[in-house]
């Protein structure tokens, strides 16, 4: 990582940066300096201001926002500057990855088209050039078969390839100054370090100076020299990475890095001695059928299996993580699990009753033995329902209470997950993640499962968050005697969390057994990559894993 010219004039100097929406000071007073080849890291929870002052930087604040202070990039106030001279910056000088990619890749125009878009732009070049520029730019991102690649749209990319097009896009015209909004949050661990290690490649290469996003302040550690933490709109700190790590000065950056996955044990064994069996999944495959025409049934007769004998058990008041990469099947598991997928092969049984039998009454019996909880709480609650008659619904329509009473035990449950009475009349998109995962959690637990299912319901979380939705799991499981399937590619997690793992890789397991063990000395290679790939505080890395109490089953 090149380091900072420390010796010239700082590239950017934000002072006393304000920026209010209608009234409301959502950053105060900020301000901070970047040197040439320097990458910045940002840090602090969702609402603190991090993103609302990177986008104050290139101006992309709605019409209602009102910015004050000055923003100088190689001397020039950006707060002061014309629309004409703003539009010159944005992509030239100043390049911008977003957290999420899918959101800012234009559905209906090729990948090639898109990140050839901003050098045709400024740098004035035709559409042939700029093509074959994307082609190179691509390649030099890590997207294999790049002239292939150009002409595919975004819904054909994964995650990571996607977030590797927005990188190739926002540097195509050499700008100096690259803001990287959460660019690696929801991926898994291993392209996350490959999209880190393409970051400090592109400041090793050309000197790029970069400003880090993120909420995990491993991330941050592993890439950046200097950090701003942020609360509350307002810098409580900043300095050097070890300085800040190692010898916090404020009781927020003391609780930041408290909250990082890992550095807490929230598992409570169970001993071996007392497990009851619960979740017996055996020799399980589960194969997608592609390549067939919408309009009828012929045409390709290939298939994709997504799970090839999968074998797993989870005994009573167990907590067991499923980790792997995305795409390796550990959601096809837990929809497999709960009947939302059609299995080809195996067997799933809940208390030695095979699961793909029941029918009617059983099969609604089933439903309220086990639920889950989802990855995106935006997705899987309904727009048009309060929050309070969400989580209701399901306890009226099983037919466990008339709607008025389930309307008091809804209170009942968002009490327990700690969701205020206030939110309770909002509905899912006037709440934030954290709030709505609280609510999944509130619905999931609604029916009073033996079995619940989480899958990556912290992965989009910033870590205070994070820890709050985790110490509530174990507590709620410990209140209510649940066997809880977690599933999540931060190994960190998992390990903090879970008594047993099981690591999936392409359909398969490829190792199993206790989580502290598999994930702290793994013998599989895919394994030791998972953990190799792991961005970690560097404090971390001499902290002792800690015991978990060993509890009797329930």
């Amino acid at each position: 990582m090149s380091g900072p010219e420390t010796d010239k004039p700082p590239l950017l100097d934000v002072k006393d940066l304000c920026v209010s929406f209608a009234g409301f000071a959502a950053v105060k007073n900020v301000s901070f300096t970047l040197q040439p080849g320097e990458i910045l890291g940002i840090v602090g929870e969702s609402g603190s201001g991090k993103s609302v002052t990177c986008r104050a930087v290139m101006r992309l604040l709605s019409a209602t926002a009102r910015a004050d202070g000055t923003v100088k990039l190689d001397g020039r106030n950006l707060l002061t500057l014309g629309d004409d001279d703003l539009c010159a910056i944005r992509g030239r000088d100043i390049g911008m990855i977003f957290q999420n990619p899918a959101s800012h890749l234009d559905p209906l125009r090729r990948i090639g088209q898109q990140v050839a878009a901003p050098m045709i732009r400024h740098l004035g070049i035709g559409k042939r050039e700029g093509l074959q520029r994307a082609i190179k730019l691509l390649e030099d991102v890590g997207i294999r078969e790049p002239e292939k690649r150009a002409r595919s749209y975004p819904h054909e990319f994964s995650g990571g390839m996607k977030q590797r097009a927005m990188i190739a896009a926002a540097i195509g015209c050499q700008p100096k100054l690259l803001i990287a909004d959460e660019p690696t949050t929801a991926l898994d661990v291993t392209v996350q370090a490959r999209i880190l290690e393409l970051l400090k490649e592109l400041n090793r290469k050309s000197g790029l100076a970069m400003i880090l996003i993120s909420h995990d302040l491993g991330v941050v550690a592993d890439i950046c020299s200097r950090v701003v933490v942020m609360r509350h709109g307002e810098v409580v700190e900043q300095g050097p990475i070890d300085e800040v790590i190692n010898r916090p000065r404020h009781p927020y950056t003391r609780l930041l890095i408290d909250s990082q996955p890992g550095r807490k044990n929230y598992s409570m064994a169970v001993d071996p001695d007392q497990a009851t069996p619960l979740l017996h999944v055996e020799n399980l495959s589960v194969t997608f059928p592609f390549g067939k025409s919408l309009l009828d049934n012929f045409g390709s007769s290939n298939s994709f299996r997504a799970l090839d004998g999968i074998d797993l058990k989870i005994n009573t008041g167990e907590t067991v993580g499923i980790v792997g990469e995305s795409g390796s099947g550990k959601s096809t598991l837990a929809r497999s699990i709960i009947r939302l997928n059609t299995t080809s092969g195996g067997a799933i049984r809940l208390d030695g009753q095979d699961v793909g039998l029941l029918s009617g009454e059983a099969l609604t019996a089933f439903r309220r033995r086990v639920q889950m909880v989802f990855q995106n709480p935006y997705d899987s609650l309904n727009p048009r329902l309060t929050i309070a008659e969400a989580v209701a619904e399901p306890i009226w329509r099983h037919g466990i209470a008339d709607r008025k009473a389930a309307r008091k035990e809804a209170d009942l449950l968002l009490d327990m997950v700690e969701l205020p009475s206030s939110l309770r009349d909002r509905r899912p998109q006037q709440l934030s993640g954290g709030q709505c995962q609280r609510v999944g959690l509130a619905r999931a637990l609604a029916l009073k499962p033996q079995l619940l299912i989480a899958d990556e319901i912290t992965s989009a979380l910033d870590v205070t968050t994070q820890a709050q939705i985790l110490e509530l799991l174990v507590r709620l499981q410990r209140e209510r005697s649940l066997t809880l399937l977690y599933i999540s590619h931060d190994l960190a997690v998992v390990s903090s969390l879970c008594q047993r793992v099981y690591v999936f890789k392409a359909g398969r397991v490829v190792e199993q057994g206790v989580a502290r063990h598999v994930l702290f000395t793994p013998q599989d290679p895919y394994t030791q990559a998972l953990v190799g790939s792991l961005a970690r505080l560097p404090a971390a890395r001499t902290i002792p894993p800690s015991q978990p109490v060993v509890t009797h089953a329930p």
